[in-house]
């Protein structure tokens, strides 16, 4: 998202604009009023006189709500405004808009405000890829105090319904007329529903009223924070305000929320992103990881579909209610194309387990577990060599990559020359790992199945021992990104390799080695870990996959050197990432150009990340646990921190576990 646009949200709901306020038609910005993956409002702009308004300032005040201080425009800085607006503005299920004039002058003043408006009802994809859209399926429909745009294409419909009491309404804008004393004001509201019912609007969550928690009682809710760091106290807010500004709300499910992934592309529910944001939030906000749990599961397939890469057991990539996805030009929703979401799900369950004690979740879901498990022994492993591979069955729309690096060219030989098909990503070898032995824990304490759990430790050993002989590079000292359709190791320094940390399938006389790629010039750019090393020809500092720092990429690998117990190299990238943050506003975006921070001396972000994205706001958290060395543990939660400067004092208090609140600190 561009710096100088506003942008608030309340779940699948959100609105970007200029500073103004205003939302204009063009194609290469994604501004409007966006709802459940397709924009209501392509154009919202307030005429003052017939002129456009110049800002002062524009504020988000809360995530859901933004203020703008505007004047007419006098065309000389020797003249000043004598008429001002204020434009507050709040995402709530639709848009509601309050618009104050005020005089100024020692004169009365007369003014004419005008709103223009239109809606082309894109897709969310059609705006991404720049398409424009038929207007031949829209209509309009006058009413006394407004009117309805609307799209119909067959059974698909979207409205937008625009209501102004005492506006003038033409097809194209709303219009007040009025004459103002001095000093006085005059205000206009303006009620903006979006429907994907003919006739039904969504109704507006102006409080919020069916969320379990506002933001006021997110935040207090959440574990107090103390450090003498004042930035990382600044970043641990904005992470949980951005999370709660993140959450959306299955339907059938009111009272309980899951992470969407990241404002504007991604305001849906996409199985690895909740996942591993689920994860990250667990000691934080367990509910995120429950609700993405119970979705997951009771979406689980259980049937063949090649159009939506479904198969058995496999868990959702990505949850869609587009029209494009409704015509069928994009996979049907759910779509599964995604390889690490169902072992990301046994690990999430049993991480869910061991901080909460909530059994009954994991017994509840012990039969999408096994399903699971059964994929990964089957489906997944396409040639029966014991690797998850993968190769889409859609090769029309489906996604070429089904790993996190999921853009097209990121399994890539160190040339820049594309693996082949079937590929089987490193990273996607220790999730099944790690899948597989907590499976084992969950079988073993929870399901009370000790053969299962037997054979599901027997297995993981397998996999561990059969991996390190096919993947490691002797000669390299690291891990192949991946193995390709022939068989060949794909010999790129990537991130990936970190992630094996996290999974715990690296054995600890190859720890060294690896870790010192890790924390390498090569790899770690002074903000975090580059997701392919510098150097290498397929390297590119500003390519999505192939060069950029990825927070969430960053803090795993973290999460992974701190737990073979290289507390000073993990500190070292943790302090890194986390001073990145005031930079940007304490919001740590999707994604950071790979360019040396002895370069640039501040973080570039790259230039279409998602702001807010959930697992960029939940980095942090997982830091913390990485810096005071959170352990969940049957007897009590485990606390052993590695605290270096500038952090000093750090400490975090009301803690989640197993049903109690707790405390953990740095001595």
């Amino acid at each position: 998202m561009g710096y100088d646009e506003v942008s608030i949200l309340q779940g699948d709901t959100f609105v970007v604009s200029d500073r103004v306020g205003d939302v204009h038609p063009t194609a290469d910005r994604p501004q409007g009023l966006f709802h459940r993956d397709m924009r209501h409002l392509s154009r919202w702009q307030v005429l003052l006189n017939g002129r456009p308004l110049e800002a002062l300032s524009a504020s988000v005040l809360e995530y859901d709500t933004a203020v703008f201080f505007l004047v007419e425009p006098t065309g000389s800085i020797h003249r000043n405004p004598t008429l001002s607006v204020i434009r507050r503005r709040q995402a709530a299920g639709g848009m509601i808009e309050q618009l104050t004039v005020q005089n100024h002058s020692p004169q009365p003043a007369a003014f004419e405000l005008s709103i223009l408006y239109d809606a082309d009802f894109a897709d969310i994809f059609e705006v991404k890829d720049g398409h424009p859209k038929d207007p031949r399926a829209a209509y309009r429909e006058r009413n006394g105090t407004g009117l309805t745009l609307g799209y119909r294409r067959g059974e698909f419909c979207r409205e937008t319904i625009i209501a102004a009491a005492g506006a003038f309404v033409s097809d194209e804008s709303l219009t007040f007329r009025g004459e103002l004393e001095p000093g006085r004001k005059w205000s206009a509201y303006l009620d903006v529903g979006v429907s994907v019912r003919p006739g039904r609007p969504a109704p507006h969550r102006i409080r919020q009223p069916e969320m379990p928690e506002s933001l006021q009682e997110w935040l207090a809710n959440a574990p107090v924070l103390t450090t003498d760091w004042e930035d990382l106290r600044c970043t641990y807010q904005r992470s949980l305000i951005d999370l709660a500004a993140l959450r959306f709300y299955p339907e059938g499910m009111p009272a309980s929320s899951l992470p969407g992934a990241g404002l504007p592309w991604f305001m849906a529910l996409f199985g690895r992103d909740s996942l591993i944001t689920s994860y990250q939030a667990l000691p934080f906000a367990p509910e995120l990881a429950r609700t993405t749990l119970r979705v997951l599961a009771l979406r689980q397939a259980t049937g063949w579909d090649d159009f939506r890469d479904a198969e058995p057991g496999k868990i959702l990539h990505e949850l869609r209610e587009g029209e494009l996805v409704h015509i069928g030009q994009y996979p049907q929703s759910p779509y599964y194309g995604s390889a690490d979401a169902t072992p990301l799900f046994l690990t999430v369950l049993d991480e869910y387990d061991r901080w909460t004690g909530d059994h009954e979740l994991a017994r509840t879901f012990e039969p999408q577990a096994r399903l699971a498990l059964r994929w990964l022994d089957s489906y997944g492993d396409l040639d029966g060599d014991g690797y998850l591979e993968y190769r889409t069955r859609n090769p029309d729309t489906g996604l070429v990559n089904q790993c996190w690096k999921d853009s097209w060219n990121s399994i890539v030989h160190p040339d820049g020359t594309l693996a082949t098909e079937p590929r089987a990503p490193c990273e996607l070898q220790g999730y099944a790992y790690d899948a597989r032995r907590r499976a084992a824990r969950l079988a073993r304490e929870v399901w009370a199945d000790p053969d299962l759990a037997e054979r599901l430790d027997r297995d993981a050993a397998a996999l561990r021992r059969r991996f390190n002989a096919d993947f490691w590079l002797p000669d390299e000292g690291w891990y192949a990104l991946a193995l390709d359709g022939d068989k060949q190791p794909v010999r790129t320094l990537a991130s990936n390799v970190g992630h094996l940390l996290w999974s715990r399938i690296v054995p600890p006389e190859r720890v060294d080695e690896l870790v010192e790629h890790l924390v390498g010039e090569r790899m770690f750019s002074g903000w975090g870990i580059r997701t392919v090393a510098d150097g290498q020809p397929a390297y590119n500092p500003i390519e999505y996959h192939n060069g950029t720092v990825w927070p969430h990429d960053t803090a795993l690998v973290a999460a992974g050197l701190a737990s073979y117990g290289r507390r000073a190299e993990a500190t070292r990238i943790a302090v890194a990432l986390l001073e990145a943050a005031p930079h940007v506003s304490y919001r740590l975006p999707e994604a950071f150009a790979g360019y040396p921070r002895a370069a640039t001396r501040v973080p570039v972000p790259y230039p279409t990340a998602c702001s807010p994205q959930a697992w960029a706001a939940g980095a942090p958290l997982l830091l913390l646990r990485v810096l005071l060395g959170l352990e969940p543990h049957a007897d009590g939660l485990w606390v052993n921190p590695h605290v270096p400067e500038p952090v000093g004092k750090l400490a975090l208090r009301g803690l989640y576990h197993r049903g109690e609140r707790v405390d953990a600190a740095a001595p």
